[in-house]
């Protein structure tokens, strides 16, 4: 494996607010099996277009302590299935002016399981690059009439965990040439670019520092093939764009929302770095 270059990255301010410790490394023999039979791909080679940085990829999962890993091995145990159980209601309820359902057009969320390994992705017809939520609103008000959900709502991360599940053990395989290349290319400046009054990027933490703690936190990749999470630390499922929402807060900077141009651009750039790594939402996390 290629040696990681953990740079010196932060001021004297960025010092004094987040102090790296020395390495503490992912367990290498960790393996996620869910439900005792599922078995999870959480480790594996780094796609092509991370082969300058990274020789492989690691969930996040393998960065948790062992209880929280545990939570996450059995559906009984995992807090988030609340939400993907709530969302397979949601999926079979009426919604909107056409007296339609989600069960109407699609036969069960099983006829879907190809969705959250390939999302973010570019839609043809709207010549513009989508989230599986942006689709879901596209289906919400063009098909069934109804009100547009917002971003990263309790309703829209139960549909989202409803579909982590039916995909979950797949491969994430996010395309990212074509006309989708534009926008993750731009995707991949905004995860170099450093923000705030701590000068971080994505990069700093997730690339070149993951492994060490960072406070209390064992600082992983940043892969987002396990969202959406349950966090312990607020007790519900967030969403990807709401986690970056949050890092670019915690640099001291003017963030962007979640469904902004350049949120989209980053989850289609950060959900491709993971291609090769199992679905596994909806995943639990601290």
């Amino acid at each position: 494996m290629k040696t990681k270059m953990h740079r010196t990255v932060l001021g004297a301010a960025a010092l004094s607010a987040f102090a790296f410790a020395a390495p503490v490394l992912a367990d290498e023999d960790a393996e996620l099996i869910v439900n005792g039979d599922l078995s999870i791909v959480t480790k594996t080679a780094a796609p092509a277009h991370l082969s300058d940085s990274l020789d492989e990829i690691l969930s996040g999962w393998r960065f948790r302590n062992d209880d929280t890993q545990v939570m996450q091995m059995d559906d009984f145990d995992n807090p988030g299935m609340l939400g993907a159980d709530v969302g397979l209601d949601q999926f079979a309820a009426v919604m909107g002016s056409e007296g339609k359902s989600c069960a109407d057009c699609h036969d069960g969320p099983e006829s879907l399981s190809t969705v959250r390994a390939t999302y973010p992705k570019w839609n043809e017809a709207a010549g513009e690059v989508r989230t599986m939520q942006m689709q879901i609103n596209d289906c919400l008000t063009n098909q069934m009439g109804a009100e547009a959900e917002k971003y990263d709502s309790a309703k829209m991360l139960n549909f989202e965990a409803m579909l982590a599940v039916a995909a979950r053990g797949t491969p994430v395989n996010v395309a990212i040439d074509g006309p989708a290349q534009s926008v993750w290319e731009t995707g991949k400046e905004l995860y170099y670019t450093r923000f705030g009054q701590l000068e971080l990027s994505c990069a700093n933490c997730h690339e070149d520092n993951y492994g060490n703690m960072i406070r209390a936190d064992h600082l992983s990749q940043g892969q987002v093939n396990g969202f959406p999470t349950y966090r312990l630390k607020n007790a519900k499922l967030n969403g990807i764009q709401s986690r970056f929402k949050g890092c670019v807060r915690d640099t001291r900077a003017e963030t962007f929302n979640p469904g902004s141009p350049e949120f989209i651009a980053l989850e289609l750039y950060v959900a491709s770095r993971g291609n090769g790594l199992s679905v596994e939402g909806p995943s639990v996390r601290n």
